[in-house]
């Protein structure tokens, strides 16, 4: 009787979810996660393509080596069974079988080790970038600076539930999105100005602390317009989660209208401050 309620529990839930799935995944983001997802964002950058390319060749690895050792338990489980061996062997060593597991796993771990470093120097920095992005961690926003556009600085705050439009996805929205140009190398350099944070985009394969005190470079690039969300991935204080990011890549064109834009935006908010004085 307890397994039927359990199946028709399921069967309940299944059904609640195919009728509810539509309208959730109207409400799906590029670049952002998606209800029901199971395994990593999709990649819209160069280092996120690599790090799934490690990713597959590591699950193959391990796949294999699973495989393998599931397949000799099964054969010593027959083979050596007591049945079969009432008189138990007195083996003692074999050199054979003693190099052989000391030196394959040797040889998988620098199959493993030659891609991942490749990865690490790979997305530490880039020469010649298109262009720099500061990014300074606060409690609990983001501020973001564009030493190439004439030190234009832009805060980036949560925006709270009872404020957002319909679309806009709940706890990865913003008032103020990072900008950037598609297709081109930005150099990212993150710091921090209290606590510990950490500038996370899955969807470009980008982390990277924000520590105060030090700057640390790293880079990304957008192989496609559309947005894509982050979060801080360091627990920082009350509000860490309430630390969203939102980048959005624009062609060159938008890019440099948006610039213009937010200088002329800017300009108008300290006008009144400068008169007041």
């Amino acid at each position: 009787m307890r397994m039927v309620k359990w199946l028709l529990a399921v069967l309940a839930g299944f059904v609640f979810y195919l009728s509810a799935a539509p309208a959730v995944w109207a409400q799906g983001v590029v670049g952002g996660p998606k209800p029901w997802e199971m395994g990593m964002q999709q990649a819209y950058g160069p280092i996120k393509n690599r790090i799934v390319a490690l990713h597959d060749l590591v699950l193959f690895i391990i796949t294999v080596i699973t495989l393998l050792v599931a397949v000799l338990l099964a054969w010593v489980m027959y083979r050596y069974n007591a049945k079969r061996n009432p008189v138990p062997a007195q083996t003692s060593h074999n050199a054979i079988l003693e190099v052989a597991w000391t030196v394959l796993p040797v040889l998988i771990l620098v199959v493993i080790a030659i891609p991942s470093f490749r990865l690490i120097y790979y997305q530490d920095r880039t020469p010649n970038p298109d262009m720099t992005i500061k990014v300074t961690g606060h409690q609990w926003y983001w501020e973001y600076s564009y030493p190439d556009q004439g030190n234009l600085d832009v805060e980036s705050r949560y925006v709270h539930d009872e404020d957002l439009k319909p679309g806009q996805p709940r706890l990865l929205t913003v008032d103020n999105q990072l900008v950037i140009p598609v297709n081109k190398k930005i150099r990212i350099l993150t710091t921090s100005s209290d606590v510990i944070h950490s500038f996370f985009i899955p969807a470009f394969g980008v982390q990277r602390y924000a520590i105060p005190g030090r700057t640390i470079e790293t880079w990304m690039e957008a192989d496609q317009i559309g947005t894509f969300y982050g979060e801080c991935n360091q627990i920082c204080g009350q509000d860490h989660s309430r630390m969203p990011i939102a980048v959005r890549a624009v062609s060159d064109a938008d890019f440099k209208a948006w610039v213009a834009e937010t200088k002329k935006s800017a300009s108008a908010a300290v006008l009144p401050r400068i008169a007041s004085k």
